[in-house]
């Protein structure tokens, strides 16, 4: 329920990078149908601009999250209108899926980039005007755990970002400060939907996942509502798998 303190997102404060994307969008149309104030940005203009359309009191930033400049902006202008900030969700993310052999090296460090140190820059960054405590929140990937052949750039970035949780996790902890990460299976997001195109993808993506489907951003929107809520207030550096099983072994 709306109203149940244990899950209650009322006029709480999150900013949400990667906000115009798949699962970006969907978690800034929860939060706002909950009654929390956001902060958007994204480096993409228009699907920006898209989503803060829905969520009409947001405020939306166009930023990189590789900038830990812009990064401190957006936060510094989140505490600006609204007076304060209590938590970041982290959206942000590239996916490339190919062959080891014959990757691009400028992908593969890009993806890094992108996934891993752009979540350590908007972590410490969150971190700094969480003086207060509050909820640092990243997806992660099944690949924090499974090896699939050719993603060798995809999921070495994830599973460091899982070992990264762990460790903000520990060195904040004092602060008040938790930091977790979600780990879905397969969503069909405007990322994926080129792979899932492709002949035989999406059947062998499905076969490997117990449930029989592939996820779906709202299948996410319970764990990420229970992190950023009083009843998460004790769970801390944990990758949680929302993944109808796929790494289940």
């Amino acid at each position: 329920m709306k109203d149940d303190p244990l899950f209650d997102l009322q006029n709480r404060v999150f900013i949400i990078a990667g906000a115009g994307g798949g699962l970006g969008s969907a978690i800034a149309r929860t939060l706002h149908e909950r009654g929390a104030k956001l902060v958007l940005f994204d480096i993409d203009e228009a699907r920006l601009l898209a989503v803060s359309a829905e969520c009409p009191d947001a405020l939306a930033i166009i930023a990189d999250i590789r900038d830990e400049a812009a990064l401190r902006a957006v936060v510094n202008d989140g505490i600006d209108k609204f007076e304060r900030i209590d938590g970041a969700i982290n959206a942000a993310g590239l996916l490339p899926i190919e062959p080891s052999m014959t990757a691009d090296e400028s992908v593969f460090r890009d993806c890094i980039d992108v996934n891993l140190t752009g979540a350590f820059l908007l972590s410490r960054v969150a971190a700094e005007a969480l003086s207060h405590g509050g909820r640092i929140v990243h997806l992660a990937s099944v690949s924090s755990l499974v090896a699939n052949s050719n993603y060798a750039a995809y999921a070495s970035s994830k599973a460091a970002l899982s070992q990264l949780v762990r460790v903000l996790a520990r060195e904040w902890a004092p602060k008040n400060i938790t930091v977790n990460a979600i780990g879905p299976a397969m969503i069909e997001t405007p990322m994926t939907e080129g792979y899932l195109s492709q002949p035989g993808f999406r059947e062998q993506a499905v076969a490997v996942i117990p449930m029989g489907r592939l996820a779906e951003p709202r299948d996410l929107m319970g764990t990420i509502i229970l992190l950023l809520a009083e009843g998460g207030g004790f769970i801390t550096g944990q990758t949680i798998y929302v993944d109808g099983g796929r790494t289940l072994v």
